[in-house]
């Protein structure tokens, strides 16, 4: 990954702090239908982000491992 690519994705953190956002405002139910839509595409883009961050630090961590012993 570049260092371009690093500097425009948000960190794990973020990711999850705007995801939480996202779904305490979907929660409250006073979001029209458009804006609700945006906020759930949204959602499921983080979501996809957060999930493929994780998937990353466990295939680190089991190289990791693996090269420890």
């Amino acid at each position: 990954m570049s260092d371009k690519a690093t500097a425009a994705s948000p960190s794990f953190e973020q990711t999850i702090s705007e995801l939480e956002t996202i779904v305490s405002e979907m929660e409250q139910g006073d979001l029209p239908l458009h804006e609700a839509l945006k906020k759930f595409e949204r959602g499921i883009e983080l979501s996809r982000l957060s999930q493929k961050a994780l998937v990353e630090a466990e295939q680190k961590v089991r190289i990791l491992t693996e090269q420890n012993g």
